[in-house]
């Protein structure tokens, strides 16, 4: 796939979304509708947008309705009206995610939710705030607080060469998102690239919290946590023991092959497991499900 044919397939699935815009204390978020079936909830990560689930939501679609937003400070929703390091932001980003869907679809409906990365902290602290999450899912979710294991540094990638903005992009995407190196993934690169232009919202501080076990405390219902097996963001093992184990309602999976961004990378088999989670609630046989 060339970068144009990247940019065609991002402008073909834009196309097909239903694009609701939510104005919420005067600013702008930007929902995207697909499918139909009882509703999921799917939130990007850390300098992302809707585009994280590029992979997934053609099939996902297929059993349910998918309300994808792009985060206030992200995608194209509008920032907050906070500072930038204000340290209450996560509550505001939080209260304009939980208003805007509310308005959607209504604050009494059930709904299922997954997150993503930052995503991930983001939809914990949403089914606290709000309720009525059926089940949810998490995959690679930030604000563990434990250990990193990235051995090596991110490049600056705010560059005036575009060709070399898009060689330190290509290489972030290998030394935090993928597992396997990058040869020549158009697709990848460019949703990165469309991502950390858009991106605002500073998320670095809050992801490296360590907050999400205590929000996590305030969950009840069924939840899945899916790691890559080369998550660098993390060490699944160390992440079970703080998160899953002892909680008789949470369920866990590492993913094999797989690097943080688990459901590009390994988008046939999370769409399997999301589907089954989703469905009947079920692990999918061929993944180690704890």
């Amino acid at each position: 796939m060339t970068e144009e044919q990247a940019r065609r397939e991002i402008a073909r699935l834009d196309a097909r979304a239903a694009k609701q815009r939510v104005v919420w204390q005067g600013r702008d978020v930007v929902w995207r509708r697909f499918g139909d079936g009882p509703p999921l909830v799917l939130i990007h990560g850390g300098h992302g947008s809707w585009l994280h689930w590029i992979r997934n939501i053609e099939v996902l679609a297929q059993r349910h309705t998918l309300w994808l937003p792009d985060l206030p400070g992200f995608g194209d929703s509008d920032e907050l009206d906070l500072a930038a390091h204000a340290l209450d932001r996560m509550q505001h980003l939080t209260d304009a995610l939980a208003g805007s869907l509310d308005s959607l679809v209504g604050e009494d409906t059930q709904i299922d939710l997954a997150g993503f990365s930052f995503g991930g902290l983001a939809a914990a602290h949403l089914a606290a705030l709000r309720g009525g999450i059926r089940r949810m899912a998490l995959l690679g979710p930030a604000g563990h607080g434990g250990t990193r294991r990235q051995p090596v540094a991110m490049a600056d990638w705010r560059l005036p060469d575009r060709d070399a903005m898009r060689a330190a992009l290509r290489h972030n995407l290998a030394a935090l998102m993928l597992h396997h190196p990058l040869v020549d993934d158009a697709l990848a690169i460019t949703v990165h690239e469309q991502c950390c232009i858009q991106t605002r919202f500073r998320s670095k501080a809050i992801s490296r919290s360590a907050s999400l076990k205590s929000t996590l405390d305030r969950y009840s219902y069924p939840l899945l946590l899916i790691w890559g097996e080369h998550d660098v963001t993390g060490t699944p093992e160390e992440l079970v023991q703080q998160l899953a184990e002892g909680h008789p309602g949470r369920d866990w999976c590492v993913v094999p092959n797989a690097g943080h961004w688990v459901q590009y990378e390994r988008s046939d088999d999370i769409n399997r497991l999301l589907l089954s989670w989703f469905g009947d609630g079920a692990a999918v046989a061929a993944m180690p499900v704890g």
